[in-house]
């Protein structure tokens, strides 16, 4: 990889890591924003190994900083079907279209949403407790996230449907893709070759900027409450979704 880029590529890698901070402080559904960002610079599939050491570093900070606000037992039912739905994007994931993918992603993520919206309109809150539902989710964060880093969207939709308070909702999420992110690092590295010194040394340029989005994010996200936290998570998830199928 050239490490030679323009100015405007530049500010798109900084902006990109200030997100992945920003957002795994707590300011969810911003996910997309940075896998976009990057893909504008590297490409889809390439830039997913540019996001993921970042991603881990950030993960790192969000178990150090809310280690005690998890809920395990919505993390064991989430981690096995993810780990399953990473095997499955390994293997798909060479041959696969990446536009056709992320808008059929994105259509996933908008329909799951309305149905969330409905659900707590009509007071129905029995469906986030099936196993079919935390065992499809965890199978479609899994591949999302080997396939696009993009399992953030899903997640989301996953804890907004049980009613986490806000630090358990993160501290949860933290937990998980501390565990999914790292588990993803050698398949990265041997079957799809995308992380390099090179890509290595990108990360360390740009993780000044990550950094600063943390700290930025845990102050924000300390003055939001748990209904706004709900409320600002599901608008920027609906909005990341409709990004990703109209860019």
């Amino acid at each position: 990889m050239n490490l030679e880029f323009s100015i405007l590529q530049w500010v798109f890698m900084v902006l990109a890591a200030f997100i992945i901070g920003f957002s795994k402080a707590g300011i969810k559904g911003l996910d997309v924003l940075n896998v976009l960002l990057m893909a504008v610079v590297f490409g889809g599939k390439a830039s997913t190994g540019v996001i993921l050491p970042l991603l881990c570093f950030a993960d790192i900070l969000a178990v150090i900083i809310y280690k005690r606000h998890v809920e395990w037992k919505y993390f064991w039912k989430l981690i096995p079907a993810m780990i399953v739905g990473v095997l499955c994007g390994v293997w798909f994931g060479k041959g696969i279209d990446e536009q056709l993918f992320k808008r059929v992603i994105s259509i996933i993520i908008v329909l799951t949403v309305v149905i969330m919206v409905y659900s707590e309109r009509s007071k129905n809150t029995s469906f986030p407790s099936k196993l079919w539902f935390s065992t499809g989710m965890g199978l479609l964060a899994g591949f999302v996230t080997m396939m696009g880093n993009l399992a953030g969207a899903i997640s989301n939709i996953y804890f907004l449907a049980l009613k986490l308070d806000k630090n358990t909702f993160i501290g949860t999420a933290a937990w998980i893709f501390l565990v999914i992110n790292f588990f993803k690092l050698p398949f990265q590295i041997i079957f799809w070759d995308n992380i390099t010194t090179q890509t290595l040394l990108l990360d360390l340029i740009v993780l000044p900027a990550l950094v600063i989005g943390f700290y930025i994010g845990l102050k924000l996200v300390g003055k939001v409450n748990d209904a706004h936290f709900r409320k600002l998570v599901m608008a920027i998830t609906f909005l990341g979704a409709l990004l990703i199928l109209f860019k």
